[in-house]
């Protein structure tokens, strides 16, 4: 933390969080995979080329239309996990994003909170069984499908993908695994024997944390960034955008248009069928990564205390 100390303690403490949240999703994703290498069969695709890159996909409004996190929520008060009053704040929160397209970070952190104690003292087992139930009732139908063929691009070369998300892990994972993606990079919540405590590890994966986790997952396995892509519709993932070598804007909010555009990024809005440009696959973007997880939250924890 050293390398920190120019920074105003606010400032070092809030670049912190993003590191710790960064770490926490990578290494989630990284004992996932350790853990299922024995169970998951080979995939149908074969795995060739650039064994030092992957492909990461932002999840909210780039491959799905809406937040992640809304969906859940609305799966959860089908389910009586709390009361009408707060499924009018979800459903407010859902219908800004909707009509504004862009991640507001007020409205954001309302939705982690209200997420957060929602799942407090329900188990991780119970969280990522009811996910799966949801992806099928909310989220399957509001795929982009271009974004999805894109994705599929990637594995279709024999390439590895994940999705790198605000939402939480285990319903990030769930949704990699239903579109037949590698894995997720989500917010990882804090668990103690399997059982929410109702805080999370670092912060929520979102804006730089999301340049964290794709920085400490390409060291642990040895990626070259220069060589990985990434997609997203908003400003905030300029950091991750920034990271690698093949940036692409999808669905696009005003000031990632803007940036893309003077940096001559790639650029597709399939709200309404235009083409900024046309998106092609980079042949130097490849395999790479491990798939993305949910259970190391609990392990992590544990070290820490």
């Amino acid at each position: 933390m050293a390398a920190l100390g120019w920074l105003t303690p606010r400032r070092r403490s809030a670049t912190a969080r993003s590191v710790l949240a960064g770490e926490a999703s990578a290494e989630a994703a990284r004992k996932s995979t350790q853990e299922a290498a024995g169970t998951t069969e080979e995939p149908q695709f074969p795995v060739h080329g650039d064994d030092r890159a992957a492909a990461f996909f932002d999840l909210d409004n780039t491959v799905m239309q809406g937040a992640a996190l809304f969906h859940f929520g609305r799966g959860l008060y089908k389910r009586k996990f709390f009361e009408t009053r707060e499924l009018a704040k979800f459903a407010w929160q859902q219908a800004w994003f909707r009509l504004a397209g862009v991640e507001d970070p007020e409205h954001m952190q309302e939705a982690r909170d209200s997420a957060l104690s929602i799942v407090q003292g329900h188990r991780v087992a119970e969280l990522q069984s009811i996910g799966e139930e949801i992806y099928d009732e909310y989220m399957a139908e509001r795929i982009w499908p271009g974004t999805r063929a894109l994705a599929q691009a990637h594995l279709d070369a024999g390439q590895k993908v994940w999705l790198v998300t605000a939402a939480p892990v285990e319903i990030a994972t769930v949704i990699a695994r239903r579109l037949g993606l590698t894995g997720a990079l989500g917010t990882v919540a804090e668990s103690v024997d399997g059982v929410y405590t109702g805080k999370l590890v670092g912060e929520p994966l979102h804006g730089p944390a999301k340049a964290e986790a794709v920085r400490a997952l390409a060291a642990a396995e040895g990626l070259d960034l220069g060589r990985c892509a990434a997609y997203s519709d908003s400003h905030n993932d300029i950091p991750m955008l920034s990271l690698v070598g093949h940036p692409y804007a999808i669905n696009p909010d005003s000031k990632l248009r803007k940036h893309a555009r003077e940096l001559d990024w790639r650029l597709r809005d399939y709200r309404t069928g235009r083409k900024a440009a046309k998106v092609g696959i980079p042949a130097a973007a490849g395999v790479g990564a491990v798939a993305g997880g949910t259970a190391a939250a609990i392990a992590l924890h544990r070290r820490r205390r």
